[in-house]
């Protein structure tokens, strides 16, 4: 499967159509266990693709307020010894060594980070801008077959956890998109009663 090619700059796009596919992923939209992805993974044209998507999101001004570090599975490896150490000083060091599996298991990770700054917009949109970031990444990675976790753990607010991925002071980590194939279905969760959030307005 292949992207179809960029349009001009200026040029128009065009109109939505009906998608029941569309409708159907996300319909039964569900993150998969992060421990429970493995091979097959994208390959580099795949997730090249998987990064031109997510790019195409809201972000309220043309600002690009975030990036991306593509993490593969020996730079993860490194990454989750390192952070064991940084573990036992957690509140519960059992527990925060654990959820390092999340970290190692998929064949493919995209941290997204968010780079929001005061300026001509929001901080806060700036800050949403990268969240639908990281929504795109895993509707993107689903239509390509392969089942995605997003996924944060303390090792995305602990300052010297961060330094060891490369975020810088003035960045937060959006998200760790982790993305392969699972090993066991997702299953249903419960979900909200709409009627109880949603106000209609005449």
């Amino acid at each position: 499967m292949t992207l179809p090619p960029a349009a001009d700059l200026g040029a128009p796009l065009p109109d939505p159509t009906p998608s029941p596919e569309l409708l159907h992923r996300l319909a039964t939209r569900r993150s998969a266990p992060a421990q429970a992805l493995t091979t097959p993974g994208p390959d580099a044209g795949q997730i090249s693709d998987l990064l031109t998507l997510a790019a195409r999101t809201p972000d309220h001004g043309k600002l690009f307020p975030w990036r991306f570090v593509v993490l593969g599975p020996v730079t993860r490896a490194d990454l989750a010894e390192r952070l064991t150490a940084l573990a036992t000083r957690q509140g519960l060091p059992a527990k925060a060594t654990a959820v390092l599996a999340k970290l190692t298991a998929a064949p493919t990770t995209i941290l997204v980070i968010s780079t929001a700054a005061p300026g001509s917009k929001p901080v806060w949109e700036q800050e949403l801008s990268a969240g639908a970031v990281c929504m795109n990444l895993e509707h993107a990675a689903n239509a390509m077959g392969f089942s995605s976790s997003w996924i944060t753990d303390w090792y995305s607010y602990d300052a010297e956890a961060l330094a060891l991925f490369g975020v810088r002071e003035t960045e937060k980590v959006a998200g760790f998109i982790h993305i392969g194939t699972a090993t066991e279905p997702a299953l249903e969760r419960v979900r909200p009663d709409l009627s109880a959030l949603t106000t209609t307005l005449p």
